[in-house]
C-alpha cells in the first residue's frame, strides 16, 4: 500500500507540470461515480454498472449551470480488461456542451486483497455558444456570432482499491484544448466499521490547477446496516453539500444531495441538487463482493 501512496503521489507531481488553468464539471456524489472523473474507476464494480446523474446548481436563474451524465463500465471475461463509456451535457448561459469518451481500463492484482487499475479514455467533444440568443446592442459587432466546434479529448488516470479503500489520481482532459481546464483529480477514502450496522467512510477530492489555489472536497458519510449512507461535504468553494444514498436491492442504488453556499452569497437561492441513479446487471454473483461502499 506504501509503495502505491508514493506511486500516485509521484505520477501527481509529474502531470502537474502538464496543467494548465481550466475548469470542468464537478460533482458532490464522486465517491459514488467515479467514471465521470477517473477512467480507471471501469470495472470496479465487477459487474455491468450503469449510472446516470442529473445536477442542477443556482435554482430558479435563468441560464444556471445544469449537467448530466450517463457512465457504464463492465469488467469482461479475464477480469483484467474492462470497458467503459462515458456521456455528458454541460449548459450554462448560452453555453452548451455535449461530450461522450469511450474507456479502456488494465487491471492488475497487487495482493490478495488489492487491485490496481490503469486507466484510458478518449472521444470527442462539442461546443456551441449560442450568442445570437443574447440581448446585443451592438448588432454590428462580429464578435457576438454564433459559435460551434468539436474537439478531441483524451485523458488517462490510475485506480487503486480493496473492498473497503481506495486511492486515485486522474486527468481526464489532456489535450491543448482552449475551452476546457486540464485539471489534476486526486481522489480517496477508507471505510471504518464503528458497529456491526454502522460503518463510516471519509473521503476528499483534490483538484490540482496551475495558478490557482488548490480545490478541495472534504467528505464524511455513514453506512446505517447496509442500507442507507447520510453524509455531508464540506467544499473550498464556500459551499456545504448534504447527501444521502439508498441500497434499494442488490442492484439498485439511488442518492440525491443538496449543496448550499456558506460564503458572502449565502442565500438558499444558490442552492444546487444532484440526483443520482445506479443499476448493476448482476448475471453471476460468483466472486462479486457484496456490498460495494464505492
Amino acid at each position: 500500500m506504501k509503495r502505491i501512496v508514493i506511486l500516485t503521489l509521484t505520477i501527481v507531481s509529474l502531470l502537474a507540470t502538464m496543467s494548465k488553468a481550466q475548469q470542468v464539471a464537478s460533482y458532490s456524489q464522486y465517491m459514488f461515480n467515479g467514471l465521470a472523473i477517473n477512467p480507471a474507476y471501469a470495472g470496479s464494480h465487477d459487474a455491468l454498472s450503469a449510472t446516470t446523474l442529473w445536477r442542477y446548481q443556482n435554482v430558479g436563474y435563468s441560464g444556471a449551470p445544469n449537467t448530466q451524465t450517463l457512465a457504464a463500465h463492465s469488467p469482461l471475461l479475464n477480469k483484467r480488461v474492462a470497458l467503459g463509456f462515458l456521456a455528458i451535457h454541460d449548459h450554462i448561459g448560452v453555453t452548451d456542451q455535449k461530450g461522450f469518451n469511450f474507456i479502456y481500463a488494465y487491471r492488475l492484482p497487487v495482493s490478495a486483497k488489492g487491485t490496481l487499475s490503469m486507466g484510458l479514455q478518449g472521444g470527442m467533444i462539442n461546443y456551441t455558444t449560442n450568442y445570437s440568443a443574447l440581448d446585443i446592442y451592438n448588432t454590428g459587432d462580429d464578435k457576438f456570432t454564433d459559435v460551434q466546434s468539436f474537439k478531441p479529448n483524451l485523458g488517462a488516470g490510475l485506480y487503486y482499491y480493496t473492498r473497503l479503500a481506495y486511492i486515485g489520481v486522474a486527468m481526464p482532459h489532456m489535450l491543448n484544448n482552449v475551452y476546457l481546464n486540464k485539471p489534476i483529480i486526486l481522489t480517496g477514502g477508507y471505510v471504518f466499521k464503528l458497529h456491526r450496522v454502522l460503518k463510516f467512510k471519509p473521503n476528499t477530492l483534490l483538484k490540482f490547477i496551475n495558478n490557482k489555489p488548490v480545490e478541495f472536497d472534504l467528505n464524511a458519510n455513514f453506512l446505517l446496516d447496509e442500507v442507507l449512507w447520510v453524509g455531508a461535504s464540506f467544499k473550498s468553494s464556500n459551499s456545504i453539500a448534504f447527501m444521502t444514498q439508498l441500497q434499494l436491492t442488490d442492484q439498485i442504488q439511488f442518492g440525491y444531495s443538496y449543496q448550499v453556499a456558506t460564503g458572502p452569497i449565502n442565500n438558499v437561492s444558490y442552492s444546487s441538487h444532484e440526483l443520482m441513479l445506479n443499476y448493476k446487471f448482476i448475471y453471476n454473483k460468483k466472486g462479486l463482493v457484496s456490498p460495494r461502499y464505492f
